[in-house]
């Protein structure tokens, strides 16, 4: 059976903890169960509210239990110092804040609820829809989508940002903050420095819409 194509593709940035800019990006977009939903990874760290980011998306995806949540570099470096490894790496990348926000101390075991466990263990890499693929980084330049290292699809930069190397699919990702949406003939960026330019994106891919949030619309 052919998948019902939804009214919206909307795609939304890195959100880094920061709940208000979420909030008024949520209730401006106003989704539907029409509407397909990707989350481009980075919900936490360096932003005042991740706790409380996490436990908004939790409520969306109830609401919307077919919306898509990718995998960024911090919800990675969070699983792995909750498995004991680099927690260096967590903590100088804002990783104090989010503990904070869990009312934790960097020398005690996160009191992180079983359901935020179980939504970071959950995110995936990629998505895939029509004529776009969705990650939250990007993808290394010369390689198919077939042969793209997990690695590259959460950490990758400059290397991607810079090349025109043509994947056969728009390239929808986060992570490198932008002044505002990039957009190239391979790829489109959606992460505009929630929490260094205080604006939050979201994207209609089908139509090429935009929402913009800003703490300066307060």
């Amino acid at each position: 059976m052919d998948q019902v194509k939804p009214k919206r593709l909307l795609a939304i940035g890195d959100i880094h903890g920061c709940l208000d800019l979420l909030q008024q990006l949520l209730s401006e977009v106003a989704p539907t169960a029409e509407d397909q939903l990707v989350f481009l990874g980075d919900y936490i760290d360096r932003g005042p509210d991740s706790r409380s980011v996490i436990e908004l998306l939790l409520q969306l995806q109830e609401q919307f239990p077919e919306t898509v949540f990718l995998r960024g570099n911090h919800e990675q470096m969070l699983l792995d110092f909750l498995d004991g490894a680099d927690s260096l790496s967590f903590l100088l990348n804002g990783g104090a804040a989010t503990l904070k926000s869990y009312e934790s101390k960097i020398d005690e075991k996160p009191h992180i609820p079983e359901n935020h466990l179980l939504f970071f263990n959950s995110l995936r890499t990629s998505y895939f829809y029509g004529d776009f693929i969705f990650v939250h980084a990007g993808l290394r330049p010369g390689l198919p989508i077939e042969q793209q290292a997990e690695r590259d699809m959460l950490w990758i930069r400059g290397e991607f940002i810079n090349s025109d190397f043509d994947w056969g699919k728009t390239v929808v990702f986060g992570h490198s903050p932008q002044p505002d949406v990039l957009k190239k003939k391979n790829m489109i960026g959606l992460d505009t420095g929630a929490v260094y330019n205080n604006r939050l994106t979201c994207c209609d891919l089908f139509t090429g819409r935009v929402w913009q949030i800003a703490a300066s619309d307060n």
